[in-house]
């Protein structure tokens, strides 16, 4: 199975697809209220080893940090921030699941499997969430009370973007066929 997971110090998102492709959890771990990157990856690491001992995860696939300033939305420190979260959290899997995670640029993942991100329309994360909305229908949304979706629905469709794109990476070593005689 591959874990897929988009990191984040507020909302991580994280996907297990199984060898058929198919998603067997989307789900998010809220980390506002956590005080420090240590007690967020803390918790990080406690929901991640109840997903490990529950599903054979063979590869771990992560969102890249942002290596540029996004438009007016990521400064130095959050860019450093980030990147910090991001290596304890691969540190943790490594040290603590035996799997060395792979990382998959964002842009690459989208593109991978299938989703065109239209510059000057909508923000990219509301383009993922349209085409998974449109394609997944085993996809849950949650509403705000103003009609708008939850945040963390955006950090849950960010990890399955990700784990797909690990997914279909590694399809043939998942799905070994056995020649023909």
């Amino acid at each position: 199975m591959i874990l897929g997971i988009d990191i984040s110090t507020s909302i991580t998102g994280y996907t297990v697809i199984d060898k058929y492709g198919t998603a067997v959890i989307c789900d998010h771990i809220a980390l506002k209220d956590e005080e420090s990157l240590f007690t967020k990856a803390e918790l990080v690491k406690r929901v991640l080893a109840s997903v490990f001992e529950k599903h054979d995860i063979e590869k771990v696939y992560i969102e890249s940090s942002l290596l540029s300033f996004a438009g007016g939305k990521s400064s130095a420190s959050v860019i450093a921030t980030l990147t910090k979260f991001n290596g304890i959290i691969s540190y943790i899997i490594r040290r603590d699941f035996y799997i060395t995670p792979e990382f998959i640029m964002a842009t690459s993942a989208r593109k991978q499997i299938g989703i065109k991100i239209v510059k000057g329309t909508k923000k990219a994360k509301e383009q993922v969430m349209d085409h998974i909305t449109l394609n997944e229908t085993w996809f849950p949304l949650f509403y705000k009370k103003t009609g708008k979706i939850k945040d963390y629905c955006f950090d849950r469709a960010d990890s399955w973007v990700i784990a797909k794109a690990g997914y279909l990476a590694n399809k043939p070593s998942l799905n070994k066929k056995m020649p023909v005689p």
